[in-house]
């Protein structure tokens, strides 16, 4: 009895301890993200301003998000949430403080002019870096700083999509592929609500999603295979979408022979060049070609190759020296080419953008149950039920690789295939396959067999 009191107490405090400190973090982290978001409105929405297209300004721009980076804070490098899984698996989520104010004004430089990236990483990066100072003021243990710091990266991502419950799984999700720290979820919860609540009271606008269709409630045999073989597709995307991002982001480090500035403007020029043949809908956020490939009932303004050429940008942007996330732009490269699929398949476009929307983030990142949730939270029931499926099948289609190499691999996505686990995805490769396997079993066993069929025969003759 008095074990079991124990157990209770420390239980109850540890509860206690971490509805508190995951509040604060959450009321902290959420107002941080809405002033981020809204400054990004505000030089979006004068950009007409300008005597020019404001595009124009993306070798400035580049140049100004590398230089930023580079000399003050080089770990805000990149689209944010990868940095922040790398400061929890390598430095007990130990971020510099300066960090959050320079990966911040890159990204505004950068979205501001037009560069293909999203929103979302610099505001988890935020939410780690306002997690690591408080942690490191309060004097945390490594473990409650790790702890502390995954909440911030839920709250960051609450705040910034405005889905709660998907932002608290995805920041326990997306630090380990194949399984989830339970141990940190209900201070992710608790963390992603307050972010949320605090956003919401701020007045930080949210693009809403209207749906006409409506599948039968229980399953449609017709419509069930229709989103398999979606989900496969949206798979074989992610898996196109990493491989891009990254050989781009390579190329253009190790083979592209010039110092950073001339990167940085030559990019400029060259998304400027894309943007004058192809249109400015790729750059930027692309929040209005998301918004058609789910609320217009025919697809207006959506072509088929959207995504490839989303994809394109992105990479792009990122390559030379664009500072912010990929989360956004995997939304427009799954529901433009959901949309594509559901043309494809004969089948409802706004319910195919919808899936493709979250199955292709499970896909990349690695985060089926976050995609499924989010799919919950943002199209409804009727619609969750499908894109499960379809986010889960894309998760695996994708196979081991993501759009964060710095992801830990727990459990491989398959029993055919032999992959090491316990290293991170950029250094995971399969080396081989289970039917290999059980050949090399089978050739060993029959030499044995052989050799033990020689020595038979020897021993009869003596």
């Amino acid at each position: 009895m008095r074990s079991r009191i124990t157990e209770e107490t420390a239980l109850f405090a540890s509860v206690a301890k971490w509805l508190f400190l995951s509040t604060i973090i959450g009321l902290v982290v959420g107002a941080g993200v809405s002033l981020f978001l809204k400054i990004i409105e505000y030089f979006i929405d004068h950009r007409s301003d300008l005597p020019f297209h404001y595009y124009f300004l993306l070798p400035i721009a580049l140049f100004l998000s590398v230089y930023l980076v580079k000399k003050f804070a080089p770990d805000a490098e990149g689209h944010g949430t990868e940095k922040v899984i790398q400061a929890i698996h390598e430095k007990n989520g130990k971020i510099d403080v300066l960090v959050i104010p320079v990966k911040v004004l890159a990204t505004i430089i950068t979205i501001a002019a037009g560069g293909s990236v999203g929103k979302e990483g610099p505001s988890a990066q935020i939410g780690a870096g306002v997690a690591s100072v408080f942690a490191t003021f309060l004097r945390f243990s490594d473990e409650d700083r790790k702890a502390i710091v995954i909440c911030g990266i839920s709250a960051g991502f609450a705040a910034v999509f405005g889905t709660p419950i998907a932002g608290a799984v995805f920041g326990v999700e997306v630090l380990i592929v194949g399984t989830i720290l339970y141990s940190v979820l209900l201070p992710s919860f608790i963390a992603g609500f307050a972010s949320f609540l605090i956003s919401q009271t701020m007045g930080t606008p949210y693009i809403s999603f209207h749906i006409d269709y409506m599948p039968r409630y229980g399953l449609d045999e017709t419509l069930f295979l229709k989103v398999v073989v979606a989900g496969v597709i949206f798979g074989l995307i992610s898996d196109l979408t990493i491989t891009f991002v990254h050989a781009a982001g390579k190329y253009i480090k190790k083979e592209l022979v010039m110092n950073y500035i001339e990167k940085s403007i030559i990019g400029g020029l060259f998304l400027i060049g894309l943007a004058l043949l192809f249109g400015d809908q790729y750059l930027g956020l692309g929040m209005q070609q998301i918004s058609n490939s789910i609320n217009n009932p025919t697809g207006g303004g959506v072509h088929w190759y959207d995504f490839l050429l989303k994809i394109l940008f992105t990479g792009l942007s990122l390559g030379f020296g664009g500072s912010g996330g990929v989360i956004t732009p995997l939304f427009f490269i799954g529901s433009t080419s959901g949309n594509a699929i559901g043309s494809m398949l004969n089948g409802n476009l706004q319910f195919f953008a919808a899936i493709g929307l979250v199955s292709v983030i499970a896909g990349a990142a690695n985060t089926p149950i976050a995609a499924a949730i989010m799919a919950l939270e943002l199209f409804g029931i009727h619609v969750a039920n499908y894109a499960a499926i379809s986010a889960i099948i894309a998760y695996l289609i994708t196979g081991h690789r993501s759009i964060y190499p710095s992801q830990i691999l727990a459990f491989k996505k398959s029993q055919y295939l032999e992959v090491p686990t316990g290293r991170d995805m950029e250094h995971t490769k399969v080396v081989g396959t289970q039917s290999a396997t059980l050949n090399k079993l089978r050739e060993r066993w029959h030499k044995k067999k052989g050799l033990k069929k020689v020595d038979d025969e020897t021993k009869e003759q003596e």
